[in-house]
């Protein structure tokens, strides 16, 4: 039973079918030690089951009308009646790294996903409903049309994997987009030579005039005054076909001039 009117401010879209949840509960494996944070849980449907596989679990809920009902039904809950995008995490990774389970806002997915990989080193998994089109972008493979920004992002700082497509059926209310459960494990290791921030620019620079080549689109970045002659071959490309070791090896280049210039 829906307790409180789904707000379309927040997003909320209440996952109501047993069977859908407890696959997704399978998927997140919930052990008995975790530190996990649920985004919104809302209505509590996967806290419930949540609740009874972890020692302690923490929700993060910005609708101020569900805190009291959490806190009562679930007595190994604590609430924190915040947007999830104001909260730092750090504090809550002291003993154990984070592990996030949620369906999120559709309109903030790409803020909160990347608020995961600004906070990397306290962050294990994350296991998320999203909206199925983003679903794609999130796992496409290289020279396909969902190849882009979030695919490159993504599937270099974590292993990404696309768990199941899930109908608007399952919801109440029922949106007008289907939604899929994506699983991100988080990477230890990273290139050492390279500044993960700026990794991010040049793949958000690459994409920047989608159709065009590397090279036109650099040229029109904030790359634009940087010698890329040593990447020719690359240049004639666009950044569709290029793949995650070669967005590696344009930002080693960007970072070796910068180097020079430091040095001088």
């Amino acid at each position: 039973m829906i307790n409180d009117k789904p707000l379309k401010r927040f997003g909320q879209n209440y996952l109501v079918d047993q069977n859908i949840i407890k696959k997704i509960i399978n998927e997140i494996d919930p052990q008995f030690d975790d530190n996990l944070i649920e985004i919104g849980p809302g209505e509590g449907a996967l806290t419930k089951f949540l609740s009874e596989s972890l020692r302690n679990i923490t929700g993060i809920e910005i609708d101020n009308r569900k805190i009291e009902s959490l806190k009562n039904r679930f007595n190994n809950i604590e609430v924190i009646n915040k947007d999830f995008l104001e909260i730092d995490l750090k504090p809550f990774a002291k003993n154990k790294k984070i592990r996030i389970v949620g369906n999120l806002p559709y309109y903030i997915t790409s803020p909160i996903l990347f608020q995961l990989i600004e906070n990397i080193e306290y962050v294990y998994d994350a296991t998320i409903m999203v909206q199925y089109e983003v679903a794609k972008r999130m796992t496409a493979g290289i020279g396909t049309k969902d190849y882009g920004i979030l695919s490159v992002i993504l599937n270099y700082f974590a292993e990404v994997k696309f768990c199941f497509k899930i109908s608007p059926n399952v919801f109440y209310p029922k949106p007008k987009v289907f939604s899929a459960l994506v699983q991100l494990k988080f990477k230890d290791n990273f290139e050492e030579e390279i500044n993960n921030n700026l990794f991010i620019k040049i793949v958000k620079a690459c994409f920047g005039n989608r159709r065009k080549t590397l090279k036109n689109s650099l040229s029109n970045s904030i790359f634009k005054d940087y010698n890329f002659s040593d990447i020719e071959d690359l240049l004639k490309l666009r950044a569709e076909n290029l793949s995650i070791q070669d967005f590696i090896k344009i930002t080693k280049l960007v970072q070796s001039q910068d180097d020079r210039i430091k040095s001088k």
